[in-house]
């Protein structure tokens, strides 16, 4: 059993449009829920006093939903960014960006840029987004960046490849949270979370709770970290 809290906490936020279709709602109106859900999560894990926390708002195959779809989550990104995530930094809460973000609208790239820079002398929790993201994508992109830098194949080693992540600057996750009863990780961060513990609950995303994130802390707790041993 564990002694200490999970220091980095990543989340695969889903379920926003199954709980729209089981209410007979639209699925813009789930993901607008699905916002509110990561505000009040947000501050429940920094309040609880774990300092990092990851979440996956936008992978590379959400640009294949329809066109509607797509255009009101860059919607909800940019509210997000321009109208609250102000009040989060003034409290000290420090943000992250992870993914390709070039091929995001270039307010949405300001927006992004301003708010990473707004906050980097932050102390109060670190916050990572994960936009545009997929697993496999940032592999290629850290193997390219290898490839491109001459460096000869035997000299390649586990950091050289973790350097060049795009969460090199974040610690690897301990516990690996997912919502809406999928029990997949999807090419979240595969290669950071080798031997984090995996938490899967049936809950939907807007549903989940604070009461429900400190029950897969304390499922974490519970367990022992043999990390290959």
């Amino acid at each position: 059993m564990h002694q200490k809290k999970p220091h980095h906490v990543a989340i695969i936020m889903d379920g926003n449009r199954r709980w729209a279709r089981e209410r007979g709602k639209d699925p813009i109106e789930g993901h607008w829920a699905g916002y509110s859900a990561f505000k009040r999560i947000t501050e429940h894990c920094f309040h609880s006093g774990i300092p990092v926390l990851t979440v996956w708002a936008f992978s590379t195959e959400n640009w294949k939903r329809p066109e509607r779809e797509v255009a009101a989550l860059i919607s909800i990104l940019r509210f997000a960014l321009d109208k609250e995530i102000q009040k989060y930094i003034d409290r000290g809460i420090r943000f992250h960006v992870i993914g390709r973000i070039g091929e995001f609208p270039e307010d949405i790239q300001r927006l992004i840029k301003k708010t990473v820079e707004t906050s980097a002398q932050n102390t109060g929790g670190l916050c990572t987004i994960a936009l545009n993201y997929g697993g496999r994508m940032e592999l290629v992109d850290a193997l390219r960046q290898i490839a491109s830098e001459g460096i000869k194949p035997e000299d390649i080693d586990e950091h050289m490849v973790s350097e060049r992540l795009y969460t090199r600057q974040l610690p690897d996750p301990d516990l690996v949270i997912r919502t809406s009863g999928e029990v997949r990780t999807s090419g979240f961060m595969p290669w950071q979370s080798a031997y984090a513990e995996y938490y899967f609950t049936p809950t939907l995303w807007p549903d989940f709770t604070e009461q429900d994130f400190d029950r897969a802390v304390d499922e974490y707790l519970k367990r022992k970290r043999n990390f290959g041993a």
